[in-house]
């Protein structure tokens, strides 16, 4: 990505199924050790979303969608096809790219105003 690139919207994809099934292996898996989601951390408190995630996409000024990786719509499953998740795109220019790779995410320890700073240094938000 190059600083000139606008995004119109993210999208965050965890790795981890949604829906009460997803949800509860995730929960148990991530307990024991054995299940683990970079964007998770960033997004979730062990109990609730963190208030940091809700201002920093008021912050962005575009849409953050969250989805978990059964409930991807076609595009965007195209998009993060043989890619590792969670993973962050953004909508340039009609099209999803990849803003935030797996690694990036990791990288992050899941503090929200780095993640911030990370995804404005990948594409900025059109906002």
């Amino acid at each position: 990505m190059n600083e000139t690139q606008r995004a119109s919207e993210y999208v965050g994809i965890y790795d981890a199924d949604g829906g009460v099934r997803g949800e509860l292996t995730y929960v148990v898996g991530h307990l024991i050790g054995t299940k683990h989601c970079a964007l998770c951390d960033i997004t979730h408190s062990p109990i609730r979303r963190k208030p940091e995630w809700k201002a920093m996409v008021a912050r962005l000024g575009v849409p953050f969608r969250l989805l978990h990786r059964n409930e991807m719509p076609a595009d965007i499953a195209a998009a993060v096809a043989g890619r590792e998740l969670a993973i962050v795109l953004a909508k340039v220019d009609g099209r999803w790219v990849e803003a935030l790779s797996s690694q990036q995410l990791e990288a992050v320890h899941g503090d929200v105003p780095a993640l911030e700073a990370a995804l404005r240094a990948s594409v900025s938000p059109a906002g």
